[in-house]
């Protein structure tokens, strides 16, 4: 009985947690290059000169699948003035081109190779998600879920 009480406490603790650090802006976004789930290379680099939101989900992640249509309706009003590459972790191919087309996502969908995420210092929770300047350099780390607003106001003083 105790674990049917404390299991849903942990999720909602999960669900509704966030760890945001915000750096100095010195540290420069690592670069990566990896493949869409149609087989095309996209490189962070390509985005150079744009605020950049880079969130690390995966398929099978509660909080990801909670965030993403916030993502999808933050990108569609704000294109052209960010953009957005959703970074799929330990996810399969085709549960990643599920969750596309399911959300109606717009934005870029990569799949990591192992590496990107150490790249970036360890991804200790899903989703993580990095907001780089137009300059390259990354202004905030966010663990946990983020709703639109929680995007709306960081990114208020980047664009």
């Amino acid at each position: 009985m105790k674990k049917l009480i404390i299991l849903p406490l942990v999720i909602a603790g999960i669900l509704f947690s966030a760890c945001e650090e915000k750096t100095s802006g010195s540290k420069k976004a690592p670069n990566f290059s990896l493949k869409t789930p149609d087989g095309k290379v996209l490189k962070l680099s390509d985005y150079k000169g744009k605020v950049v939101i880079l969130n690390f989900f995966a398929t099978w992640c509660a909080p990801c699948r909670y965030e993403i249509p916030d993502f999808v309706e933050f990108y569609n009003k704000n294109k052209g003035k960010i953009e957005i590459i959703g970074i799929a972790v330990n996810s399969p191919v085709s549960q990643v081109k599920n969750m596309i087309k399911k959300y109606k996502i717009r934005y870029p969908v990569v799949i990591s190779d192992g590496k990107v995420e150490k790249l970036y210092g360890g991804i200790r929770y899903i989703p993580t998600t990095f907001i780089i300047t137009k300059d390259g350099k990354i202004y905030k780390k966010h663990e946990g879920f983020m709703r639109k607003e929680d995007l709306e106001e960081i990114l208020k003083d980047l664009l």
